[in-house]
């Protein structure tokens, strides 16, 4: 609850949200914007058109009686034009004097009606006006700015047998209609801009409330709390950014594990050394230092166990290196059998001390590869170290380089228990060690990340198999080689 809670205070406050609601907020604004320039200049003025159209096609039987009638002889005539045009109706003589005047079909009197005598100030004084006068019809829409005020039509006609001009003008009917779409336009352009706020805000945190989680979760992950999940279930990107944030969560939670392990192994494999080089050197020089065959026996053992920890040192320092990328692989060609050879040579010694053997099988002794031999020894010593450590005494050790096809595959195979299949993955990783069947601890305990870390920078593919009692580590070479 609290947790919902703070993300509801941090939506209120987030930008993301803000931006989110201006931004529906900016287009709804221009939906109304949209519907108030169509209102005004398309739908208003199709309206206006309309009625002009309508009310000339019901005044169009009408028309054609004038062009042979006089309208003095149907008394009738002109009430039933000021009903159909909806408006007023006026008649004059050719100098512009006012017989008479009608709206809609009732006739008035224009000295009593000051707004009639408004409507007839302006329509006299319009051009149009003048040049209907002389005998030329017209039709307009009477408007103001983006305002539509109605319509005029004026033609000539003949009443009492003189040329007269009669002027239909709409003005209160459609006004009045327009005025009320504006209104209501009004009305609806609020009630949908206040909707559309709340709505735009609702959606705006609905939006935005699965990335504050996933904020949170990756913000307590910086904070060493690698249990944090952002917990959304969803199958949209959100959702796959939350499963890339809880992949992340493991992925640091087994490194901090690791780093654990690391500090506690390192310690151990320190300690362990120097111990032995401060107890025989503490030997030494209180007891056997007067007798060469012990004496010499204790500084070989201190040298010994002083390489180790100096051999630990440096697979720490290269391997960190080439996670940073900091050392750079030195290519050349070279002999793979030499390298083979005189890593099984380095070995014998160590596999001696168990009655291990080792036997080192070669189909094609004359192939040269384009490769790091240093860092590939490296690799050959590093698996041939895990091989002694996890094989018991009495058994052989083989190591083999078979050329069948393009790939060189070469591996190094050990008797033995099988290594678990959820572990065959993990010992790739740094300081993962498999648990020693004979408690050999024969390299640094980071020798097969090492391997694994030196085979990625030269793009070979390399695992391990486990069948018939036999555990084999193995890579493959596809690049450039001569025989």
């Amino acid at each position: 609850m609290n947790t919902q809670k703070k993300f509801r205070i941090s939506a209120l406050k987030s930008r993301m949200v803000f931006r989110l609601w201006s931004i529906m907020m900016l287009l709804v604004l221009f939906g109304i914007g949209f519907m108030w320039i169509a209102q005004i200049y398309l739908f208003e003025q199709n309206y206006v058109k309309t009625a002009l159209t309508e009310t000339e096609k019901r005044l169009e039987p009408i028309m054609k009686d004038l062009s042979t009638q006089d309208l003095a002889d149907d008394e009738h005539l002109l009430p039933v034009m000021s009903h159909i045009a909806g408006g007023e109706l006026i008649l004059m003589d050719p100098q512009g004097q006012l017989i008479l005047m009608y709206s809609s079909g009732h006739r008035i009197n224009v000295q009593q009606q000051q707004e009639e005598r408004i409507v007839l100030d302006i329509i006299t004084r319009r051009k149009e006006f003048q040049e209907l006068l002389a005998g030329k019809p017209y039709q307009l829409v009477d408007r103001h700015q983006d305002r539509i005020f109605g319509f005029e039509l004026g033609f000539p006609v003949t009443y009492g047998g003189k040329p007269c001009v009669v002027i239909l003008h709409n003005v209160v009917k459609l006004k009045t209609i327009l005025d009320l779409n504006r209104r209501q336009l009004i009305l609806m352009s609020i009630l949908l801009t206040a909707t559309a706020s709340v709505l735009a805000l609702l959606l705006s945190r609905h939006f935005t409330q699965p990335i504050f989680q996933i904020q949170d979760a990756v913000e307590r992950l910086t904070h060493n709390d690698f249990l944090a999940r952002p917990e959304l279930k969803r199958n949209d990107e959100l959702g796959q950014l939350s499963n890339s944030v809880e992949k992340l969560a493991k992925k640091l939670q087994q490194v901090d594990l690791l780093r654990k392990e690391v500090i506690a192994n390192v310690s151990h494999e320190l300690r362990s050394p120097l111990a032995v080089i401060g107890g025989y050197a503490e030997m030494v020089r209180d007891i056997t230092w007067n007798h060469d065959i012990q004496r010499n026996e204790d500084l070989n053992l201190i040298i010994s166990e002083t390489r180790r920890m100096s051999e630990m040192v440096t697979d720490i320092l290269d391997y960190s290196q080439l996670q940073a990328g900091y050392i750079q692989l030195k290519k050349d060609w070279y002999h793979l059998y030499d390298i083979l050879e005189s890593e099984v040579s380095f070995c014998r010694p160590a596999a001696d001390q168990h009655r291990i053997s080792l036997n080192l099988v070669c189909e094609d002794k004359d192939i040269w590869l384009y490769v790091d031999a240093l860092k590939i020894s490296q690799v050959i010593r590093n698996l041939l170290y895990n091989a002694i450590n996890h094989t018991d005494e009495g058994e052989t050790i083989t190591v083999t380089m078979q050329h069948t096809s393009d790939p060189i595959w070469i591996a190094v195979i050990n008797p033995g228990a099988p290594i678990p299949e959820e572990e065959r993955q993990q010992i790739w990783e740094r300081y993962q060690r498999s648990q020693h069947q004979s408690g050999r601890r024969l390299g640094t305990g980071i020798g097969l990340s090492i391997v694994s870390t030196i085979l990625d920078a030269h793009e070979m593919i390399y695992g391990v198999d486990c069948q018939s009692g036999m555990t084999s580590f193995w890579f493959s070479y596809s690049g450039p080689f001569h025989a």
